[in-house]
């Protein structure tokens, strides 16, 4: 038969379940801290990038992408309607100022320009022809003018006469009445005659007028296309570069048409094109970087183009310098429109780690570890990034892309 146990017995006995519950409890505590310390994630020091912090000014940018083209270019266009009759430069080529880049066929023209040139000369001979009509026409009238003329002044000696012979009783009133009569149908031809060649006058000098604005006009037109034919041979205004020229000989152009393009190779500009969600942020003026290779070339927006193109912004950009040696036609730039300034902030270089974001981990390096903490970003350019807290001068900062380990608090570095 069992025997209950004494008071102190049990007591003994919880003491050392509770004895063995620490013991274990104890255990995995050390076993859980010494598997996180023996687990503690370590970064080799050559895989990371770090940069310093440092105080100075930093310019906030928004990056388009851009491409070198020429300052200016000429665009060559067909005076004439004509074919292609021979390149006479290729793209790629120098060309001086007055050489021609291709020939134009100008037979057609030529041959308008001969029609224009009879018709000008039938409208001379017709013009003669009706000087020497009118004039004959004048004279005839004249010639009746002065015989009728005569014919007036011998009514007027026989009316005087009659007028006599009434007077002193030989004449009779009807032959002073005939008489006055056939002096007053005279003096009204006379004044009709008169009119008719005044008005022949006028109307002379009309028609001559009329046909000497026809010669005028004619003139011009043989002037404009003889000069026309004169520029078949297509040249260039300006030294320069051919940047494009139509080399299929034997097509048409008609006037107007873009037949080449030289290029002033001496300066150029950059074409650049950006989101249109940046577009309020752009303004002429505005100042500028632009990136060749790992050279930075200052300049300013000049001009921005009002349309948008599938949500493409397009402007141009005008360089300091616009005969860098490093810049070529049609080479790919980075394009940085400076939005705002800032000077006497804490930055550090710009890297993998920045993501964009407002505020975001950043993993500062203290000895053999890199301790995790959140900063509130400012302003950003392709070089640096603000950081306005949390950062105090002269610390080391990861700036490689630590995504991987952003939960973590702190993480060990190592050789």
């Amino acid at each position: 038969m069992d025997r209950e146990l004494s008071a102190a017995k049990k007591k003994e006995n919880k003491l050392k379940v509770y004895t063995r519950v620490g013991l274990v409890v104890l255990v995995v505590a050390l076993s859980f801290f010494g598997l996180r310390l023996v687990l503690k994630p370590t970064v080799s020091k050559e895989s990371i990038i770090t940069a310093v912090a440092t105080v100075g000014p930093i310019e906030a940018t928004i990056t388009a992408s851009g491409v070198i083209v020429p300052e200016t270019e000429e665009i060559i266009s067909s005076p004439i309607p004509a074919r292609i009759q021979k390149v006479l430069r290729q793209p790629g080529e120098k060309i001086n100022a007055g050489e021609s880049v291709l020939e134009l066929d100008k037979e057609s023209t030529l041959t308008s320009f001969n029609k224009l040139k009879d018709e000008q000369q039938l409208k001379q001979n017709k013009a003669t022809k009706l000087r020497i009509e009118l004039q004959k026409d004048l004279n005839d009238l004249q010639a009746q003018y002065n015989i009728k003329k005569m014919r007036v002044k011998s009514l007027e000696s026989v009316v005087a006469d009659e007028r006599y012979l009434l007077k002193i009783g030989g004449g009779t009133p009807e032959n002073t009445r005939q008489a006055e009569l056939n002096l007053q149908v005279a003096q009204l031809e006379l004044k009709l005659l008169q009119d008719q060649i005044q008005n022949k006058k006028l109307a002379m000098q009309a028609d001559l007028k009329e046909l000497g604005f026809e010669m005028d006009m004619q003139a011009r037109d043989i002037q404009e296309l003889q000069r026309t034919i004169s520029q078949a041979e297509v040249t260039a205004g300006k030294p320069g570069v051919v940047t494009w020229v139509n080399t299929e000989i034997g097509a048409s152009v008609n006037k107007g048409d873009i037949i080449a393009r030289v290029a002033d190779l001496s300066s150029f500009k950059v074409k650049a094109s950006i989101s249109d969600a940046y577009a309020d942020q752009l303004r002429p003026g505005g100042p500028v970087i632009v990136r060749v290779n790992d050279t930075d070339i200052r300049g300013m927006v000049s001009a921005i183009e009002p349309t948008v193109a599938n949500g493409i912004v397009t402007f141009f950009v005008q360089l300091d310098q616009k005969n860098h040696p490093l810049l070529r036609p049609s080479l790919r730039v980075e394009v940085y429109a400076i939005t705002s300034f800032k000077d006497k902030v804490v930055r550090v270089k710009n890297g993998p780690f920045f993501n964009g974001a407002h505020n975001q981990p950043v993993f500062v390096v203290q000895g053999d570890k890199a301790v995790r903490r959140t900063v509130q970003i400012g302003e950003s350019n392709f070089d640096f990034v603000e950081l306005k807290d949390e950062i105090a001068p002269g610390e080391e900062v990861i700036v490689s892309d630590m995504k991987e380990y952003s939960h973590l608090s702190e993480i060990g570095l190592k050789n």
